[in-house]
């Protein structure tokens, strides 16, 4: 990640808390706060910890569908991160608007661009040391996507629906504008996972994963639905909207739900129900919509870090709004809303969001305010270094370059035992 005096090269999910805008001479420079490196670092971590570690450890993988596990705190815990730091770069009225937007637009664009060439299938992984990506497969949604969509609509209410100055102190009425595109976002979100109708449908796939009847070259499934209001894997308006507008074939093939029992645990058998062979895009459109709320408060603990001075009043503020959000997720998830990372529900955004919070709070803590910075040094470095080690993860560089050392002949190699002996697949 770029240094502070490189701001203008960083990108959303490595904002720094000492970036600035376009016009960083209009804006007072704060003292760096090394938490939200460490916190930054953490979430990269964590992130290497369960894409590497969840075949080994199903426990700490996503959950299935319904739940929480570790690995679902990652997504929420990158978009806490860019509200913060977004609220650190436009703490003042930036004095051009115009420029502004189109600076942060431009800067969503290129993570926007950069996810699909990581996750839109160019690299193809350990098991085929090969490169390209089809275009009639490739995939448009994924994590750095959804954190470009979140950092766009936050960085928009910051730059757009500031408060006069001298009024930014009263964190629920000074940025009632937020708050209320917050609102706005859930109620769109909420009214299209429930109201709108699933009618039944069908897909193919290749007749080398089916022995079903081909049909038209491949394999046709149906999956009935007719309902509304459907929060399981098959009915669910999310998938419903993605397949319409992206496409079925631009869709994650393997959903984290091919691990329900229903789906034998991951083997998905023909004998599986039909909806257990379709693909499904956990980082789809109806769902990003949350995620940008989850940005959004992101940027409420952001101001209280821009605009109050002592550590007191800033960890008041943030309890006080990481109980209320946790207590409201929790009543959501009694009345019959579930915790669900795939279909980001209101009570999994707000949950998420609450331990975002209190991660930071216990970091801000630590780091900050005890002042034990050599304890976190290699999370602060990787904090600082962030886009540049997802890449290298993501994209699987790392394992296949620490692949290419073998004894003899290249099936003796570190990556190809742990694989055969650890990895379910």
């Amino acid at each position: 990640m770029a240094d502070s005096q490189q701001h203008q090269h960083s990108q959303p999910l490595l904002l720094n808390n000492s970036d600035s805008n376009s016009h960083p001479t209009h804006l007072q420079r704060l003292p760096r706060v090394a938490s939200l490196d460490v916190f930054r670092g953490l979430s990269v971590f964590l992130m290497m910890v369960v894409d590497y570690g969840g075949s080994i450890f199903p426990i700490i993988a996503h959950a299935p569908w319904n739940g929480i596990h570790l690995a679902d705190l990652v997504m929420p815990f990158f978009l806490f991160i860019a509200g913060v730091s977004l609220a650190l770069v436009y703490k003042t009225r930036p004095p051009r608007r115009i420029a502004a937007t189109s600076q942060a637009s431009l800067r969503a664009l290129k993570l926007f661009v950069l996810g699909i060439l990581l996750q839109g299938g160019y690299f193809h992984g350990i098991n085929s040391l090969t490169f390209g990506v089809d275009i009639q497969t490739i995939r448009w949604l994924g994590i750095l996507q959804r954190i470009a969509i979140g950092y766009i609509v936050a960085a928009l209410c910051e730059i757009w629906l500031l408060p006069p100055r001298g009024k930014q102190h009263n964190f629920l009425t000074s940025y009632f504008s937020h708050w209320f595109v917050a609102v706005i976002l859930l109620a769109i979100y909420s009214g299209l996972l429930y109201g709108l109708y699933v009618p039944d449908w069908q897909f193919s796939v290749s007749s080398s994963t089916s022995s079903l009847p081909p049909i038209d070259g491949g394999n046709s499934y149906t999956v009935n639905c007719s309902v509304r209001g459907d929060l399981g894997p098959a009915c669910n308006s999310a998938g419903m909207i993605d397949r319409y507008v992206l496409g079925i074939n631009h869709l994650y093939r393997k959903p984290v739900y091919r691990n329900l029992k229903e789906c034998t645990e991951g083997q998905v058998p023909d004998t599986s129900p039909s909806w257990c062979h379709s693909p499904f895009d956990p980082e789809g459109i109806l769902s990003s919509i949350t995620a940008a709320v989850s940005c959004i408060i992101g940027l409420q603990y952001g101001h209280v870090l821009a605009h109050l001075q002592e550590h007191k009043g800033r960890l008041n503020w943030w309890l006080w709004l990481s109980a209320s959000f946790s207590a409201l997720g929790f009543f959501l998830a009694l009345i019959g809303i579930p915790l669900n990372k795939s279909l980001y529900t209101i009570s999994y955004m707000l949950i998420t969001s609450a331990t975002s919070g209190l991660t930071f709070i216990a970091l801000y803590v630590l780091v900050d305010v005890k002042g034990h910075r050599r304890l976190t040094s290699v999370l602060e470095w990787m904090g600082k270094h962030s886009l540049s080690i997802f890449v290298l993860v993501s994209s699987n560089l790392i394992v296949i370059g620490v692949q290419g050392f073998y004894w003899t002949k290249p099936q003796n190699n570190i990556i190809h035992w742990i694989v055969t002996r650890f990895v379910h697949t």
